[in-house]
């Protein structure tokens, strides 16, 4: 299926999404999707709250390695053990009959077995990003769920802002932004002496990417989205990447090719101060994001657009949301898990598996050329 077909199957979907309450199927409209999460990280907290705020969907069932911990994690979320069940292990909230959907927070080297057997469990997938270690345990797991029938999304939050559909309509404006040339995406932060030597996303057995992991893959599925998720013909790391005494990745970039001439960079690190920045330029306009990965404001999201005049001229486009872009998200995941719940017919929706799987791939690659001397390496379709 080409890319255009799927955008305008992407844009038919967030149609029936966010109309959910009069398309889904009658018997499902007043029912939220109870979601269960499988451990107690950090950022399942702010998962909790965007499951709560979201419409369509409850929390109902916490999971972690004691029980001790799961309790705690509920009362400290504002919850009681009356409105949400706690387990002392993963299995035991994929075996309740009652939890539809399970997000997933785990370290990524964790991913690949709890995915598929949350999946052949019956249980629908939001997972946390980097999706995966490699494309190949990626693979694995979108798999299961299709041979499952259940939907898979990745937790990439800022693909569901309202602001990232208004700026897609004018990337895909040819009046106003005509045909694009280059693509620019950064995202670092410095990390503190605590994090460098105590985050799992700094060891090696648990997120082994690293930095390229983190916060690349935002870099990368931006680069694609800009690009209408169209693959690059060939990709070329940057020389001198950082690591750290394990081997992970603390910073790196890379260089994009596409057969076209279309050219992208981008650069992810954790020790340079905060920047979300994202470009994109094109022949008769432009497009500048500086918090594209996490808006600075909850509730309102900017980002400037420049003419086709000789002399540069910027504009400010502020975009309102009425929730959070996480609870939009799962909004949006839930709505897809309720119409595949509605009438036991309706497949998993492919188009967010595509988007992962295209992320995947190219985070793949950057490390093979880091691994082959920076040398540029092809990505196969």
């Amino acid at each position: 299926m080409s890319n255009q077909i799927l955008y305008f199957h992407y844009l038919y979907r967030l149609h029936y999404t966010f109309d959910s309450v009069t398309n889904i199927c009658p018997k499902m409209a007043d029912t939220p999707v109870r979601f269960g999460i499988l451990g107690c990280a950090n950022i399942a907290r702010k998962m909790c709250r965007a499951i709560t705020l979201s419409p369509n969907s409850v929390l109902y069932a916490i999971a972690s390695r004691s029980l001790e911990k799961a309790s705690s994690f509920v009362l400290e979320n504002g919850f009681s053990p009356v409105e949400v069940k706690v387990y002392d292990s993963y299995e035991g909230v994929l075996e309740d009959p009652d939890v539809d959907a399970v997000y997933v927070p785990l370290p990524t080297s964790l991913h690949v077995r709890w995915a598929v057997l949350a999946a052949e469990k019956g249980k629908h997938v939001l997972l946390e990003k980097p999706a995966a270690p490699n494309l190949a345990e990626l693979d694995r797991i979108l798999e299961a769920c299709e041979c499952s029938g259940v939907q898979f999304m990745d937790a990439t939050m800022w693909m569901h802002h309202p602001r990232t559909s208004e700026m897609r309509a004018l990337l895909s404006d040819a009046q106003r932004f005509g045909q694009l040339k280059s693509i620019h995406s950064c995202f670092t932060y410095e990390a503190d002496h605590n994090f460098l030597q105590n985050n799992i996303r700094v060891k090696p057995d648990l997120d082994s990417l690293g930095a390229l992991g983190d916060i690349g893959w935002y870099c990368i599925q931006a680069i694609l989205w800009a690009a209408n998720y169209e693959l690059p013909e060939t990709v070329t790391a940057w020389r001198d990447p950082e690591f750290n005494e394990a081997g992970v990745i603390l910073s790196c970039g890379a260089c994009l090719h596409w057969k076209d001439g279309k050219v992208a960079t981008f650069y992810c690190s954790f020790l340079t101060n905060l920047t979300m920045d994202l470009s994109a330029l094109g022949t008769k306009g432009n497009l500048h994001i500086h918090d594209f990965a996490i808006p600075f404001q909850e509730n309102v999201a900017s980002y400037h657009a420049g003419s086709q005049f000789r002399i540069p001229m910027m504009s400010e486009h502020a975009v309102a949301n009425d929730l959070p872009q996480e609870a939009l998200m799962v909004s949006e995941f839930a709505g897809l898990v309720k119409r595949r719940n509605g009438d036991g017919l309706e497949p998993p929706e492919m188009w967010w598996p595509g988007i992962s799987r295209k992320t995947q791939q190219v985070l793949d690659t950057v490390k093979a050329s880091i691994e082959r001397g920076f040398q540029p390496v092809e990505i196969l379709s």
